[in-house]
């Protein structure tokens, strides 16, 4: 990829930042950490790999993609918003009653393939959308995020082994690995590390990047097309609360509403980089 359409991803990805702000706060609700941290990995998705059409959200032979970890949804609204399934001026609708643009993810909303709130369940559901997609022999991929506090759960690990069984090779998982859950770090929580080799031992075709490197978003993104007979799990390494100084491996921030102090600082951190 030439270096201009990097720094038109990176510069989306920072877009993605700053609205996933301002719809947090102004809605005086929402988690900001998780969305920070997501943010490189949507941009590459929606505006690089996923085969998608906003005029036809519901196109049969679509890539599908589940955000599992339901609760970061301001970043998947702000990017399905930038690349056109509703108008950008529905995010100012966040979180309100009747809104399209709820705390987790709903099928009523434009481009949304999975109703996510419940963790652990994400990958549970991407394994039928695949299965389906083989059945039906369509040739579209199923990403899948998920955070790594939600990796903590026994669902997760059980649809992994499903996956792996029926060789899934239509299936992609990314590990949003921020470091960071609701109550501390993940490594004392509980512990998932050594991420990759578990997934391996799962059967899964592993990749293990930086998750803020857009050039290496991509490049895995690609490999990943030439994978067969496996699922794929690409461990994106992460900070949550990516690109605000004060939120950044900030416990606090999983759920936390910045004030209007803190709100201005993040915003002026964030401008800096476009």
């Amino acid at each position: 990829m030439d270096k201009n359409k990097l720094k038109e991803l990176k510069k989306i990805a920072n877009e993605i930042r700053k609205e996933s702000l301002v719809m947090i706060h102004r809605a005086q609700s929402g988690h900001p950490g998780g969305s920070l941290s997501e943010a490189d990995i949507l941009a590459a998705l929606y505006f690089y790999k996923l085969r998608i059409n906003s005029k036809k959200p519901d196109w049969e032979d679509r890539d599908r993609f589940v955000l599992s970890k339901g609760h970061a949804c301001p970043a998947y609204y702000a990017a399905l918003a930038m690349k056109g399934f509703f108008p950008e001026e529905e995010l100012k609708t966040f979180r309100k009653i009747n809104s399209r643009l709820q705390g987790h993810p709903e099928l009523k909303t434009p481009g949304v393939d999975f109703a996510g709130g419940s963790l652990g369940q994400g990958v549970c559901f991407a394994n039928g959308i695949a299965i389906a997609g083989k059945l039906d022999k369509k040739d579209y991929k199923v990403y899948v995020l998920i955070g790594d506090g939600e990796s903590q759960e026994g669902a997760v690990w059980e649809a992994a082994m499903a996956a792996s069984h029926h060789k899934l090779d239509n299936l992609v998982l990314i590990l949003d690995k921020n470091q960071v859950q609701e109550t501390g770090k993940t490594k004392d929580v509980m512990n998932i590390d050594p991420a990759p080799d578990k997934w391996k031992a799962f059967g899964f075709e592993v990749f293990d990047i930086d998750g803020h490197n857009m050039e290496e978003i991509v490049k895995v993104l690609d490999k990943a097309d030439s994978v067969k007979e496996k699922p794929l799990m690409i461990v994106a390494n992460t900070i949550k609360g990516k690109g605000v100084s004060f939120m950044e491996l900030n416990y606090k921030f999983h759920g936390k509403v910045p004030d209007d102090e803190q709100f201005k600082k993040a915003m002026e951190e964030l401008s800096k980089n476009d």
